[in-house]
């Protein structure tokens, strides 16, 4: 009943959204290479519309999938007959969307009064935000559009800065995938974070008194819808939309763990930077020249990665990478206890190619990392929004000391 009243109020809204009445989420425990052989079969099965969460690549790790209401009974047949280990990690999909539809509803109500940072937004309450945080700090923080989106909407990146031309800076972005809504919400608390502490933190005065950074919030606007991963574009030859752009930088691109079918949420696209989303961070970045660091926020599995993802070779700074990365999450988990993995990209978690990191590793910017914020799998990209101010806070600690390190390292 509560699915349909909602599906019947966005009708009434005049947006006819997708819902996700019964759909499960299973975490499937493979436990050798013929397991993962026949899921990567399902995820090619196009009948059942499956949506892995987290890809069958190895023994060693778990799968997550959204299963549809009308494809639960055969892929739980599919699974015992071939005695693959599962569980039902999220029992109603929909029952969380309501549940966060109702927690931004109540929000919405109450924007007028103050901006709540332990709670989802909308997108044009994030910009209009962004503008607010700019009249507060108009000396130190600017607007900058970068660009817009395959549907035209507005790239906004924050410039935090205390003056001077061209200093070496970085780069952090959030949001790529759109439905990792806790990357976004992290976003713009650290926005708020940087721009309070100037002045009354010496760690981050003393580094902003040195170098600027720029935060991208949502990277992947037109996507920016609860469960949809990629951008909106148009393909030719299907009726498919949208690329991953996560898999469509000019970094081993096409390669393994990418995909060539259009209808698949790791698709690649028909070429390097053929998303204008892509294109606009390469143009920005290229054309200032100075960036020292390049991090990218992502959600979920609580992982601290470098390069690369199109290689498990390991890259020259790849000591260096681990050291700074240990000892970031290891400021991380003084707040609660939060426990990060790391590594590299195809080490950690999978072979992938065309990612942003890579990237700007291969671009001269050796500070390069992604984080995966929480969870491990519980909500994954479902997270509460009581867990957003408790998620960006650990972060902080971990971006900041990122930071530091890239301070006194610039050159």
């Amino acid at each position: 009943m509560k699915g349909f009243l909602l599906f019947f109020a966005l009708l009434v809204a005049g947006h006819c959204r997708q819902l996700f009445i019964g759909d499960q989420v299973l975490r499937v425990n493979v436990q050798s290479e013929e397991q993962i052989r026949l899921l990567a079969s399902l995820e090619e099965d196009e009948f059942l519309q499956l949506d892995f969460w987290l890809h069958p690549v190895s023994s060693d790790l778990p799968v997550d999938i959204r299963v549809p209401f009308a494809s639960l009974q055969t892929v739980k047949v599919f699974l015992e007959s071939n005695a693959i280990p599962y569980s039902v990690m999220i029992k109603d999909v929909q029952e969380l969307l309501d549940e966060e539809e109702a927690e931004m509803e109540t929000n919405r109500e109450r924007s007028s009064k103050s901006f709540n940072f332990g709670a989802y937004h909308t997108l044009d309450t994030i910009y209009s935000w962004m503008d607010t945080l700019v009249a507060d700090h108009p000396s130190l923080v600017s607007k900058l559009q970068i660009g817009s989106s395959y549907e035209n909407r507005p790239m906004y990146v924050l410039k935090f800065s205390t003056g001077g031309d061209n200093r070496p800076a970085i780069w952090i972005d959030s949001g790529i995938h759109s439905r990792e809504w806790v990357s976004q919400a992290t976003g713009v608390w650290t926005a708020n974070k940087i721009a309070t502490d100037y002045g009354r933190d010496a760690s981050v005065t003393a580094l902003l008194d040195k170098m600027d950074v720029f935060l991208l919030i949502v990277t992947n606007p037109d996507g920016y819808d609860r469960m949809w991963r990629k951008t909106r574009s148009r393909i030719s030859g299907t009726s498919c939309r949208g690329v991953d752009p996560n898999r469509n930088w000019d970094a081993g691109f096409g390669g393994p763990g990418a995909s060539k079918y259009p209808c698949s949420d790791s698709y690649h696209g028909p070429h390097a930077h053929s998303e204008v989303e892509v294109q606009n961070v390469v143009n920005f970045v290229k054309r200032h020249g100075n960036f020292k660091s390049f991090i990218s926020i992502h959600a979920y599995s609580q992982l601290l990665m470098y390069p690369y993802g199109y290689s498990c070779n390991p890259v020259p700074d790849a000591p260096e990478l681990d050291s700074v990365g240990r000892a970031a999450v290891k400021a991380l988990s003084t707040l609660y206890g939060t426990r990060y993995q790391v590594g590299s990209i195809c080490r950690i978690i999978y072979q992938a190619s065309g990612g942003s990191i890579d990237w700007s590793y291969n671009l001269g910017i050796k500070y390069s990392f992604a984080f995966e914020l929480r969870d491990t799998g519980r909500y994954g990209f479902l997270l509460p929004a009581n867990q957003i101010i408790p998620t960006a806070s650990e972060t902080w600690l971990a971006l900041k000391h990122i930071m530091e390190y890239v301070r006194d390292h610039p050159y």
